[in-house]
């Protein structure tokens, strides 16, 4: 008769843990991939046009292009007396007193504010890809950890139906083993959903499958970048809000402009033709109400983004000593890990030893070996973490990925 919880001391349940190889990959390379495929990498091109055309209309002679002036008269429907005049005329628009200048460096700062633009972009765009990419591994790492618990369950439950069809073991023992596979085989399928998920999101970003057999986590940064990207956007910006104010105050009036002309006519048929010359000048009045709002707008646009370069420099520098705080602990977690996975293989390997000499039952053994998987995916997911961490910390520091 087969006793209820009878020993098995030859079932032996282990597995190879895979955790995720960090060699080769760096992360720069299938970020750039991601960059390429942005709207904005796409039109950076016809924007650094659109800012050199800009440049070259700063730097013209005029303040905007010359245009020329044609004039006929005659009495050719009325009276028909042979009376006719020609004019021809070249209009100048002048440039006011500093406006030239002042367009000069509004067009040398857009210049400044797209090269900002940039690597603003290219930044949040890092922090997506980021969280993206680990997130990625973390699917990756747990699937890999599920697949080999699968394996494992099953290679116990074929043990136990072996050992319960020679009476061996009873069969509570059996419905153990086969309820333990079917709950690893749900969380695999759990584990392939959540996998494929993250896979589609990274795939989104850089529009081709990434491979995931080399893969590096990125060094922890020496120090901060240069300037901020997002500091430098933001300043760029300020400057070019500033330097509108300039081209505000210096466009009091309209454009002056000079026309050169001359006149042909005659008065009659048979008449000398007489030749003239003329130099005009047009002065506009002041716009006097309508200069002081685009001056007060430009005003409040310099203001509203000084605060704020101001506020942001503030939650920077909050943000790295904080990501730096959550560095430290995330190294403690994983020498923890570390610890906890030694014991857990340890206790593994007293219990295999003790299983085997009859003193455990089956369940306290698939308790320990339960124990010592959630000590290997803790220990994946930590590892995670902190190449998540340092991503964060380069992030808030303003580098992009390596």
């Amino acid at each position: 008769m087969r006793s209820l919880f009878c020993i098995a001391p030859v079932i032996v349940l282990s597995w190879s843990i895979s955790l995720p190889v960090l060699a080769e990959t760096r992360l720069a390379q299938v970020f750039e991939q991601a960059w390429q495929r942005q709207p904005a990498a796409a039109a950076l091109a016809e924007r650094e046009r659109g800012v050199a055309a800009q440049m070259r209309a700063a730097s013209a002679w005029t303040a905007t292009p010359p245009s020329l002036e044609l004039a006929t008269r005659s009495d050719r429907f009325n009276q028909r007396n042979g009376a006719q005049e020609h004019e021809v005329g070249l209009v100048l628009p002048l440039w006011l007193p500093g406006e030239r200048s002042s367009s000069q460096a509004l067009a040398e700062a857009e210049g400044q504010a797209l090269n900002g633009r940039e690597q603003s972009l290219r930044l949040r765009l890092a922090q997506l890809f980021r969280e993206t990419w680990w997130n990625w591994q973390l699917a990756e790492n747990e699937s890999a950890l599920a697949g080999e618990r699968v394996n494992a369950a099953r290679r116990l439950r074929d043990d136990v139906a072996r050992r319960f069809a020679a009476g061996d073991l009873s069969r509570a023992d059996l419905n153990q083993a086969e309820g333990a596979l079917a709950q690893s085989q749900a969380l695999q399928a759990e584990a392939l959903a959540q996998q494929l998920t993250a896979s589609y999101r990274l795939e989104s970003l850089t529009g081709q499958p990434v491979d995931t057999a080399n893969v590096q986590p990125e060094p922890v940064p020496a120090g901060a970048a240069t300037r901020h990207p997002a500091l430098q956007a933001l300043q760029a910006r300020l400057e070019v809000a500033r330097r509108n104010v300039d081209l505000a105050r210096a466009q009091t009036r309209a454009n002056p402009e000079i026309a050169l002309s001359t006149r042909r006519d005659r008065s009659a048929t048979g008449e000398p033709v007489d030749q003239t010359w003329a130099l005009a000048l047009r002065i506009p009045f002041s716009s006097g109400p309508r200069q002081d709002a685009r001056v007060a707008t430009a005003n409040a646009e310099a203001i509203e983004l000084g605060i704020e370069l101001e506020r942001e420099q503030e939650r920077m520098t909050r943000e790295t000593a904080a990501v730096q705080l959550q560095l430290a602990a995330a190294r403690q977690q994983l020498s923890a890990a570390e610890q906890r996975r030694r014991l857990a293989l340890e206790n593994r390997g007293f219990y295999e030893k003790s299983f085997r000499l009859g003193e455990s039952d089956l369940p306290t053994r698939l308790r320990i070996e339960s124990e010592a998987f959630e000590a290997e995916r803790a220990l994946g997911r930590t590892r995670i973490a902190l190449a998540l961490t340092i991503s964060q910390l380069r992030q808030s520091l303003g580098l992009l990925p390596e």
